[in-house]
């Protein structure tokens, strides 16, 4: 436990000081948000029904920018030599080191999300649909990250090949998540959407951890 505290310490510690967490994703969000009613048109019907895509669109590439350096800094250092024959089993280390990418990522982007569910004119019914779908969502992307940042960990400048490689995976979280706030601000039931949202979530967590681990260990060798 006292292994697992350190690691996730560190990892927040790194993402916190390098800017390249919280910060540039959450900028990221906010700039492709306030810039869509300046491609659609700032009529109030039309934003709300675009709202629920936008988001979640612009949520999905914000998790994307910092993806390739979830191993690449450690890979270059030595770092993750060492992590992989620590005690702690490396599939632990790929959960801790995705938990750190969903809490400095993820979670803000969800905490940010009602301002601008409003500049978007999303109806209010919806707006606690969008953090909830963000919150259970956003950490099945840091996940599914860790599995392609781990496959492209060997390769130099590989981002553009991580993000080929993860986008596909991202959709049925992309579908099921814009669509519980698209049901909500049609005044119809969220929950299915959102219970299928949250058990994509559930399996990818289950799954993630051993698939990028698995993908680190063939790098290694």
């Amino acid at each position: 436990m006292r292994a697992a505290r350190a690691i996730l310490a560190r990892e927040l510690g790194l993402a916190l000081r390098s800017g390249g967490g919280a910060g540039l994703g959450l900028a990221f969000f906010l700039i492709v948000v306030l810039l869509a009613p300046l491609g659609v048109g700032p009529e109030p019907r039309a934003l709300a029904g675009l709202a629920p895509g936008i988001l979640w669109i612009a949520a999905l590439l914000a998790c994307l920018l910092s993806l390739d350096r979830l191993f690449q800094a450690d890979a270059e250092d030595g770092s993750l030599d060492a992590l992989a024959l620590a005690p702690l089993p490396l599939e632990a280390v790929v959960a801790l080191k995705a938990l750190a990418h969903w809490l400095t990522t993820g979670l803000p982007l969800a905490a940010a999300a009602p301002l601008l569910g409003v500049a978007l004119h999303l109806p209010a019914a919806a707006q606690p649909w969008l953090v909830a779908g963000l919150a259970a969502g956003t950490p099945a992307l840091s996940f599914l990250g860790a599995i392609g940042a781990a496959v492209t960990v060997g390769v130099r400048r590989g981002g553009l090949l991580l993000s080929v490689l993860v986008l596909p995976l991202y959709l049925p979280t992309l579908i099921f998540g814009a669509r519980a706030v698209a049901d909500a601000a049609a005044g119809e039931d969220p929950t299915p959407a959102f219970l299928l949202l949250a058990g994509v979530t559930l399996g990818v967590l289950a799954a993630a951890p051993f698939a990028a681990a698995a993908a680190i260990r063939a790098n290694l060798r």
